[in-house]
């Protein structure tokens, strides 16, 4: 049965290999099990809802993947993605979590779309290369520094309100009566014990251990219980850790005014900003991640094509549909399965494998809220190191393409916004080439996401 629906001698592997092989990719890319409920509940989603949408989401999507397209990659909510959901969309853009999941369904909903119709590539061809990389390593960039901010290694000063570093001082004190002082030095101890982390996650990444995310971030929340960094007293075993809450949306207030002068087209620019970020960072994310994970598993044709990439696209483009219905943000594939694909998987089976093991992974929900963000803070500073490492793909030499790609990648942070970084690369990338001589340069479709852009920040701005 398993040859009949993976073609497993075909591709020359075994069982043994693939279910090893499935193993592996779970241990690698575990971490977002804690780290995604840790950001999205910053909007006010229930930590352990977004925990069991993470595990359902990560299950479905990959176990399609394997099933329809028989491809040894695995699906998750995307990094990057939670956090534009979060830090941009929800917290500077004031959309509630409900409207912004019903923005993630709806960018899933148009993912089907033009990729049944064959549009998704022709899109992502449309945006320069250089801009792409630009991206990768400014969503690196603002990932990294949230995970500062939330470790408390670096904190914003009430006056000047410019980042500085946290308090390391007060961790060497001891506890009292008084809560302020206690907080000031929980704290203090919940910095080091990020730092102490980041090192673990560090040293295992370099060592290439497998799963060294995973397993920094179990170490450091054991090591905070003692520290008292997590009151311990409070956790009580129960079944309503396991929590559901599905087509949680909100599209009536999705088309609503935010606070942008409540016009129309303030609304529509608005909401076009949101849509099209999801699918524009999720676009790039899985088709390069396809590419590099086929040429790895040396699945690449003479022509650079892969074997079934429409089948591997529509599975990530319905990942993202199911992922919003039970309430997390965009799925997409995950680079992470290039560790099963060196142990050997070479088919859908280790899919399979991954995807069984995000069902079983359901049964840890009551402990979910054991995991401090000090733990999952050095998680998002190690996926931004390896996120930023696209900005040596980008030719710094022409000023063309570096300062576009500039722009994005600090942009992103300066702003907290995803969305603004992609927006001014794209409006600077052709006015560069505009005033350079090279318009036909620049394809038609990203002449129109230039206007577009522009509208929006004229119409925000008034």
């Amino acid at each position: 049965m398993l040859e009949n629906i993976f073609k497993i001698k075909e591709r020359r592997t075994d069982v043994k290999t693939e279910v090893l092989a499935g193993f592996t990719t779970f241990i690698t890319m575990a971490y977002i099990i804690f780290v995604n409920p840790s950001i999205l509940s910053t909007t006010g989603l229930d930590k352990h809802s977004v925990f069991f949408a993470t595990c359902i989401g990560a299950a479905v999507g990959t176990l399609i993947m394997a099933l329809y397209a028989n491809l040894p990659f695995a699906l998750a909510p995307g990094m990057g993605l939670n956090a534009f959901f979060t830090y941009t969309v929800c917290l500077q853009m004031k959309y509630t979590p409900q409207q912004a999941l019903a923005a993630v369904f709806i960018s899933g909903i148009i993912f089907v779309i033009i990729t049944a119709v064959g549009l998704r590539q022709a899109i992502v061809r449309s945006i320069p290369q250089s801009l792409k990389h630009a991206m990768t390593a400014g969503i690196g960039l603002f990932i990294a520094f949230i995970g500062f901010i939330n470790s408390g290694i670096v904190v914003i000063d009430s006056s000047s309100k410019l980042p500085k570093f946290g308090d390391f001082t007060s961790a060497f004190k001891s506890l009292t009566n008084n809560p302020d002082i206690n907080s000031a030095i929980i704290s203090s101890r919940g910095a080091i014990v990020a730092l102490v982390g980041l090192l673990i996650i560090g040293i295992l990444i370099s060592k290439r251990v497998k799963g060294a995310i995973i397993i920094g971030i179990i170490v450091t929340t054991i090591i905070s219980f003692p520290l008292k960094i997590v009151d311990l007293s409070k956790f009580k075993f129960s079944m309503e850790a396991f929590k559901v809450s599905a087509f949680n949306f909100d599209f009536s207030g999705l088309f609503a005014a935010h606070g942008q002068g409540g016009s129309i087209g303030a609304v529509l620019l608005s909401l076009f900003a949101v849509i099209l970020t999801f699918t524009l960072i999720d676009m790039f994310d899985s088709i390069g991640t396809f590419v590099g994970l086929a040429d790895k598993a040396g699945m690449l044709d003479e022509k650079g094509d892969i074997s079934n990439m429409d089948r591997a696209l529509m599975s990530d483009a319905v990942a993202t549909i199911i992922g919003s219905i039970f309430g997390t943000s965009t799925v997409t594939t995950y680079i992470e399965s290039a560790a099963g694909i060196e142990e050997g998987g070479r088919t859908g089976l280790t899919s399979l494998v991954t995807g069984i093991l995000f069902i079983l992974a359901l049964v840890i929900a009551p402990f979910i809220g054991l995991v401090p963000s000090q733990a999952t803070a050095p998680a998002l500073i190690a996926v931004g190191v390896m996120m930023i490492s696209s900005i040596k793909k980008i030719d710094f030499n022409d000023f063309e393409e570096a300062l576009p790609a500039f722009l994005t990648i600090v942009i992103m942070p300066f702003t907290y916004s995803i969305a603004n970084g992609i927006s001014a690369g794209i409006i600077f990338y052709v006015l560069v080439k505009l005033l350079r001589g090279k318009a036909k340069e620049v394809h038609p479709i990203t002449y129109i996401l230039a206007i577009l852009f522009i509208l929006r920040f004229i119409i925000i701005a008034h």
